[in-house]
């Protein structure tokens, strides 16, 4: 049996299958950040928490959500625009007689 050497991934592909995991796994992440609210004590006296601080963080949590989305699509463009170029690297217009 010959020894197998340590798979050797891409740096590029693999940062850009780490992203996708991200995108992926941002809207729980908000779903689970949106609950917390539901789990603060609001019966416990010396720490009120107003029901203006709750819809703060909701709105907060969604704000940061907006900002994540928008830096992740922002890094995994160019890797889409490579997706849609042609395997052979010509242009449409190239193959056009």
């Amino acid at each position: 049996m010959s020894r197998r050497g340590p798979l050797f991934l891409a740096r590029r592909s693999y940062r850009r299958r780490r992203m996708m995991d991200a995108v992926f796994l941002l809207p729980i992440a908000g779903a689970v950040l949106w609950m917390l609210p539901a789990f603060w004590d609001v019966n416990d006296p010396p720490e009120d928490v107003a029901s203006s601080a709750a819809a703060l963080f909701v709105f907060a949590v969604w704000a940061v959500l907006i900002v994540m989305s928008a830096l992740l699509a922002r890094g995994l463009l160019p890797a889409l625009s490579e997706e849609d170029q042609p395997e052979g690297g010509q242009t449409e217009k190239e193959d056009a007689p």
